[in-house]
């Protein structure tokens, strides 16, 4: 049934204040039927434009108050769209409730977490990695304790977040958690996702993180050297469970892959290259952007090695890879017996190939990017920062070629 409708912001002018401020409020008519509300701000009555239902004037203020009412209207005609698509009754009265909150089941935050985390939990492997989703779950059950420790219940409507909220989450993630910094932020920043889902649906009326910003420290990258690699390599070990765990690791060291990566390598992602040299091309599990990575001599020479392994030739994966716990508990012995003061983990691996293979060997860091699959450059350049070796190797060659020079000048 067709229904008239229409919006009106208008000036109560009989209720301006002494400095010659009035209210402005917003009309909603339906069949000639109307409803009104103050949209909680007041202009000065010259400023206003009543044929355009606008404030005149070009300055920051006066076009904010613009985008503030553009904003209302665009929510009025959701929520008129929205009853219209549900074929529900349509007044002017149950618009204005339902902008103002009243009347409408509150949805609770915690419910909408859990929704959104069974979705992705669905698309594990098409749109998520598993590693997402764990991190996801992880998210919401700190947001839950925290729910419970500071507001003792269980769940709270999702328009109660708001500003002191957010910043009273991330005090207890570094307080109550102990969480880093940086960790801190990215489960903040799962949780902001459920926000962003609620503002889009008008379930509230405001975005709580707009005055919430927050950066993430970038933090140094630990990485072996060139001696600490060619010591692993070289160190003789009896066991052949650190054996095979030493040459997955140093076949991550020679090919920037992540654990994730080189566990479901297969056969079909070795290729030959633009070169015809053997390549790796895979996509990435975390990001799924694809890796293009070229083997090097010592990464071949790993995989020649098991290619007769049980595992590998009754299945489809190219190296006999241990789960991640097992790896990196494996990897501390390695470390004792190799004499390695650091904190061995299959990501540190990632980290050596950019660093002490790649980019200390004068790679160019946009082909380093690429075989390490990162999408953004900037993600690439935190290594680079750390690699004084090169730094110092680069300003050699300058000195030698200024050397002469100076001295030319000297003798003229």
């Amino acid at each position: 049934m067709y229904q008239t409708f229409s919006i009106l912001f208008y000036l109560q002018k009989n209720k301006a204040t002494i400095d010659g401020k009035a209210p402005i409020y917003l009309r909603i008519t339906v069949d000639g039927k109307r409803s009104q509300v103050s949209i909680k701000r007041k202009i000065e009555i010259n400023r206003w434009n009543s044929n355009a239902g606008k404030v005149n004037g070009s300055t920051a203020k006066f076009i904010e108050m613009n985008r503030y009412m553009d904003t209302i209207k665009h929510k009025i005609y959701k929520i008129q769209q929205r009853l219209q698509d549900e074929d529900r009754n349509i007044t002017a009265l149950i618009i204005k409730d339902i902008f103002l909150g009243k009347g409408e089941k509150h949805k609770m935050l915690l419910k909408l977490f859990e929704d959104h985390n069974c979705q992705v939990d669905k698309l594990i492997g098409k749109d998520f990695a598993s590693s997402t989703a764990e991190r996801y779950r992880t998210a919401k059950k700190h947001v839950g304790d925290y729910i419970r420790l500071e507001y003792n219940t269980d769940d709270i409507p999702i328009k109660d977040v708001n500003h002191k909220f957010i910043t009273g989450l991330e005090y207890y993630l570094k307080t109550e958690r102990n969480c880093s910094h940086n960790t801190a932020i990215k489960y903040i920043t799962n949780f902001k996702k459920i926000i962003r889902i609620a503002y889009a649906n008008d379930w509230i009326n405001k975005d709580p993180f707009f005055n919430w910003k927050a950066k993430l420290k970038i933090v140094d990258r630990e990485f072996l050297s060139k001696e600490e690699i060619q010591m692993m390599i070289e160190k003789e070990l009896h066991t052949p469970r650190l054996d095979q765990v030493k040459d997955i690791f140093v076949f991550c060291c020679y090919t920037g892959l992540a654990y994730a990566d080189v566990a479901k390598l297969s056969k079909d992602d070795v290729v030959i290259g633009i070169d015809g040299e053997r390549w790796i091309k895979t996509k990435r599990s975390k990001t799924d952007t694809r890796s293009n990575i070229p083997i090097l001599p010592t990464a071949e020479a790993i995989l020649k090695k098991y290619e007769g392994h049980s595992d590998v030739i009754k299945g489809e994966k190219l190296l006999p890879v241990s789960s991640n716990q097992k790896m990196n508990a494996y990897l501390k012995e390695i470390a004792v017996l190799c004499g390695i003061n650091k904190n061995l983990t299959t990501h540190l691996a990632r980290h050596t190939f950019a660093t002490t293979i790649t980019l200390t060997n004068g790679v160019p860091i946009e082909s380093v990017s690429k075989m390490l699959g990162h999408k953004s450059l900037k993600t690439t350049q935190h290594y680079a920062k750390i690699i004084d070796r090169k730094v110092s190797d680069d300003m050699s060659i300058l000195r030698s070629k200024l050397n002469p020079q100076f001295k030319s000048e000297n003798v003229n």
